[in-house]
């Protein structure tokens, strides 16, 4: 073989050698972009399924008996000229004060056509404690076995009866008690009670209300616009004036 001839026949070896190293080159990133993107696949897809835990607003939680479709217990005709909602919690101590000012003046525009008013009781204040949860909870388990009438009697002697948001709270078994004095069977409620029966619902509602923009209670609306005041005092006023 010339020298010429051996030269060709190293070189294409060369050349055969070079072209399986890239093709192999080639695969192997191909098989790790392949990797990569499988990992990110995996990566997305669980973040949205932990996305989705945390998102409890999804959750099916049944609603009371006459609760609202949008988590209130509703007082007063369809046709009432006004509309007002009062977002609340029964540890607020400002909504404590806020229904003092209001409460009286609130039934007597019910009674008269004049307003229908929607009360979303929410649990924002867990920071304190559990207060929140449950007395929010007892209110859904009253509506539920003992409808609208009973539910806002115990309603009302929540807020007359309101504790400090430094305790100490009241236990289960008061709960139950100030149920029935408002008008509802204990054995309807006891268990409900006792085992946070519509705590999903409750959690539903003030997530819905902390997505319609709520950062504080008490807030209210009045024919779907936010009642505005300085004082406390002021924002009594102008819902009332404004039902009037």
């Amino acid at each position: 073989m010339s020298k010429k001839r051996a030269h060709e026949n190293r070189s294409a070896r060369a050349a055969e050698v070079i072209r399986r190293q890239e093709a192999a080159e080639q695969r192997r990133r191909l098989i790790v972009v392949g990797a990569v993107a499988a990992v990110l696949v995996i990566a997305v897809v669980v973040g949205l399924v932990v996305q989705g835990q945390r998102d409890t607003t999804g959750d099916v939680a049944t609603p009371p008996a006459g609760a609202s479709d949008s988590f209130g217990l509703v007082l007063g005709d369809d046709g009432a000229p006004h509309t007002a909602v009062v977002y609340e919690d029964f540890l607020c101590p400002v909504c404590g004060e806020f229904e003092k000012l209001t409460n009286a003046g609130l039934a007597d525009a019910v009674e008269a056509g004049r307003v229908q008013v929607e009360y979303r009781t929410l649990d924002f204040l867990s920071q304190f404690g559990d207060y929140s949860q449950r007395s929010a909870n007892a209110f859904a388990v009253v509506l539920d076995a003992a409808g609208p009438d009973v539910a806002k009697k115990f309603h009302d002697e929540l807020f007359a009866d309101q504790p400090s948001e430094e305790g100490p709270f009241p236990e289960d078994s008061a709960l139950v008690e100030k149920a029935v004095e408002a008008g509802a069977d204990e054995s309807a409620v006891k268990a409900g009670i006792e085992d946070l029966a519509f705590a999903q619902w409750v959690k539903n509602g003030t997530e819905r209300a902390s997505k319609d923009g709520v950062v504080g209670t008490p807030t209210v609306m009045l024919d779907g616009k936010p009642v505005s005041g300085e004082t406390l005092g002021d924002l009594a006023a102008n819902l009332l004036t404004g039902i009037s």
